[in-house]
Order: structure tokens, then sequence, then C-alpha cells
């Protein structure tokens, strides 16, 4: 774009979300599966478990695309929900997706996703995060159980899924929506010009 060749684009996710949120930006991109080591410290901040582990997710997939000859950007991203300071991620079983959204319901929670992209042949690396504020409604144990009977909390950040039936929890948002789904998109986009992508072009 602008003259300049465009260099392939490779999601470093298994996430349907993502994809679907990438889709968006209507540029060409791939799929490789990232099964990076996902294990962090517990002195970590928020930001820095989802920064790394972005940075991490992309580099797992950097050698497997730089074995073409065609100049690729890897872009991994991390997501997490944090409360009170504590890291929820995707719950172990159906009690422990009770446990979190337990602990969530009628409270206001913090949503932080890394982002990070990577050129193949260049090896320019860009790492950044975006925060929401996500409270959730007032819930009784029946609808928590209901929700989670739904099956969909088990593979999400927190036990529940903003972009499906987990949007009937929500009561309110302070920031970027697609965050909370897992990519956010605004950010995405000024990371990418950065490497002379341009989502909106003439």
């Amino acid at each position: 774009m602008d003259g300049k060749i465009t260099p392939r684009i490779i999601l470093a996710s298994t996430s349907p979300r993502r994809k679907e949120l990438l889709a968006f930006l209507r540029l060409p991109f791939e799929v490789m599966p990232s099964h990076a080591d996902e294990s962090t410290p517990e002195s970590w901040t928020p930001q820095q478990i989802v920064e790394t582990l972005a940075v991490r997710k992309a580099e797992a997939v950097v050698n497997v695309a730089a074995q073409s000859e065609e100049a690729g950007l890897v872009i991994g991203s991390d997501t997490i929900v944090v409360l009170d300071g504590l890291v929820l991620g995707k719950p172990a079983d159906h009690a422990d997706a009770v446990r979190m959204l337990t602990a969530l319901q009628g409270r206001t929670h913090l949503v932080y996703t890394g982002v990070a992209c990577l050129h193949t042949v260049t090896g320019k690396t860009l790492v950044r995060h975006r925060q929401t504020e996500v409270t959730m409604k007032p819930l009784s144990h029946e609808q928590i159980v209901a929700y989670v009977n739904t099956g969909e909390p088990s593979d999400k950040a927190g036990a529940y899924g903003i972009q499906g039936m987990g949007a009937t929890l929500v009561e309110s948002i302070q920031g970027c929506y697609f965050n909370v789904v897992g990519l956010p998109l605004s950010l995405l986009s000024d990371m990418l010009s950065d490497f002379g992508v341009n989502v909106l072009r003439p």
C-alpha cells in the first residue's frame, strides 16, 4: 500500500473470535495456530502478562512463517480479566466458571489485551496493550449456573464472552468493546500503519 509491497499478514491464534475481528479490517490474512507457553510469574503486572504473552505467541509462529521468502507480519494477542488485582484466566471446569462469575457479578473488573506485531524479515517488533472497564450486573446463583450451562464460558478468560450470551450479563463498559472480545481493532490498525499497512486507504 502507498506503493509498498504489503507483507502477508499472519494471525498467531486459534481463537475464532480474533479471526472474525481481524476480518473486519478487510485485509487478506492467514491463520497459524500458536502453541506458546502461557505460564507467567505471579509477580507480573497485567500489562506485563498480556504484552509478554502476545509476543511469545507471535514468536512461536515467526520461525514457521520465516521459512517463506515472502515477507510476513505476524500478529499475536493475549487477553486476561483482572478483579481486585487477581488475574482470572479460562475456567478449569463448570465449578470454576461459577466461582469466577460469582466473584464478578455486580462489580467492575478490568480486561487487558496485549497485541504484538513481528516482521519476519526485518525483525521489527511492536507491542502494546489496551485496558477496558467492564461492569457486570448483579446476578443470582441460578442465572450464573444457567449461563455456565450454555457452555460459552469454557474457553474464555473470566468465564464469559461479551460477544455472545455473556452480553446479557454486562451492565456497561468503559473503553474499547473489541478489546474485551480479544483484539482491539483501533490499536491494531495504528500498529499496522507503522509497518506500512494502512487499513483506511484510497
